[in-house]
């Protein structure tokens, strides 16, 4: 809002402080979306390397989430299937990601990778293997 009516310093600090918020609570997406507001602030700005470099951020923040929910449904469904080494092997990429980007998320992934464990457990059981 600052941003549109002129107040740039007013907006690049406020986004600035959202971005600190996101960080802490670790909300990548909202993370990735402040980078690419600043991004387009400094654009308008004509500070093209800053542009750039919080475009790319926000690009790669935006890729990461993407590959980990890719990853985690992919893991689960393998599971479902009873392919459970792959199914873990895609759910430790997810959770990988998800630890490095300090999300929240990576608790739940944690949660499913038990459950597919204990699937497997249970198989490997049954088969007396």
């Amino acid at each position: 809002m600052y941003a549109n009516q002129g107040d740039v310093e007013k907006a690049i600090a406020f986004y600035q402080e959202s971005l600190e918020l996101e960080e802490k609570i670790g909300n990548v997406q909202g993370k990735a979306a402040t980078l690419n507001n600043l991004a387009g602030i400094y654009a308008n700005l004509g500070e093209v390397e800053k542009a750039i470099a919080f475009y790319q951020q926000s690009l790669e923040l935006k890729e990461k989430i993407g590959k980990t929910a890719t990853f985690a449904m992919l893991g689960q469904l393998l599971a479902a299937q009873g392919d459970f080494d792959q199914a873990l092997n895609y759910l430790q990429q997810s959770l990988k990601i998800l630890q490095h980007l300090r999300s929240p998320d990576a608790e739940i992934v944690k949660e499913i990778i038990a459950e597919v464990e204990q699937m497997d457990g249970d198989r490997k059981f049954a088969r007396g293997i």
